[in-house]
């Protein structure tokens, strides 16, 4: 009798254990993920960002969110006086000058992309930016002369800025401006916040420079759209993401023309002009959101031919539209065909 009594004990724990499991696993599969949606506004533009989120998320994500950005926006922001970059552009010639790690992490990948461009991509064609009309402290709107590009043109160069762990100094009066890198650097770090929170499916959008990971609301892939250079903006194509990152440059929204001619914000540093090619936009797919923002604005500057070169040759998946008369025609990279299917 005792041994039946223990045996149907343990049926009857072994049964409550069985009942707990299935109920657990019900309420697991039956639950739905949430959807947290994020938006505002910081470094002069908009963000927006979705979480799926299969947990509870802190309570303070939003805050946490907003501080990040504030503290990118505080090292990078030209706008702003007190900023990390404003400091240092104020400093005279051989000053060290102590940085924070985010801003010595994108000076590393802004040097990397000005060696690999060949000089298409400087975060110091600022005072080049400002004679064309186009920077915060524009110096006028009219073609500039000779002598003033001249003038320009002897004010810039990467070469000039020195890294020595978290100090910086620069070899002549060069002025920084890494706002070609910064928004795709906040979206990195919007991205890396959200998995070091285990939440690994997202979509965060800066200023209009996308990272995505995982899995969209419906439990597909992340559907971006790349957008057609028109006046009224229409999306040339929509293409299917995870795990990547997506940057777009483009010279159809900021320009003017005098005498007919087009000047676009875009400058060449090597030349001290506005580009003058057919290349009206360009989209650069990465793993990292800052090296896309950096490459699209350096095949920007070098144009169909060099870019299309230069993408083959480092494996950069990029989508190109080039103006032909009243059209625009798509160039891509052989790493880029796999998102047209």
């Amino acid at each position: 009798m005792r041994m039946i009594g223990q045996r149907q004990t343990w049926l009857f724990t072994l049964w409550s254990w069985l009942v707990i499991w299935a109920s657990l696993w019900v309420i697991g599969c039956s639950s739905k993920p949430e959807i947290i949606e994020i938006s505002g506004t910081k470094m002069g533009t908009t963000y927006h960002i979705t979480v799926v989120a299969d947990q509870l998320p802190p309570d303070d994500l939003a805050q946490q969110i907003d501080q990040l950005l504030s503290k990118v926006d505080y090292s990078m922001s030209t706008y702003k006086k007190d900023s990390e970059i404003s400091r240092f552009n104020r400093l005279p010639v051989g000053q060290p000058f102590t940085i924070s790690q985010e801003f010595a992490d994108v000076l590393h990948i802004s040097r990397q992309v000005w060696q690999q461009s060949n000089g298409a991509f400087d975060p110091t064609v600022g005072p080049l930016v400002n004679l064309w009309g186009f920077g915060p402290t524009a110096t006028g709107e009219a073609i500039p002369s000779v002598d003033a590009l001249d003038k320009a043109l002897n004010t810039i160069g990467f070469e000039a800025i020195e890294v020595d762990g978290l100090i910086l100094t620069k070899q002549k009066s060069i002025v920084l401006d890494l706002s070609a890198v910064a928004k795709g650097y906040a979206v990195d770090r919007v991205a890396n916040l959200l998995e070091m929170l285990a939440l690994p499916d997202y979509l965060v959008e800066v200023g209009g420079e996308i990272r995505v990971s995982g899995f969209n609301p419906d439990g597909m892939l992340w559907r971006v759209a790349i957008e057609q250079p028109h006046l009224l903006a229409s999306v040339d194509r929509v293409i299917a993401l995870t795990d990547s990152a997506i940057a777009t440059s483009g010279d159809y929204r900021n320009y003017f023309e005098r005498d007919g001619v087009r000047y676009s914000h875009t400058i060449d540093p090597r030349t001290g002009r506005p580009i003058s090619h057919n290349l009206a936009s360009v989209t650069v797919l990465t793993d990292s959101c800052a090296e896309a923002d950096a490459w699209a604005t350096a095949f920007s500057v070098m144009g169909i031919e060099q870019s299309k070169k230069l993408a083959e040759k480092l494996d950069l998946a990029t989508y190109m539209l080039v103006r032909q008369k009243n059209q625009f025609l798509p160039v891509v990279s052989s790493d880029f065909e796999s998102y047209l299917d």
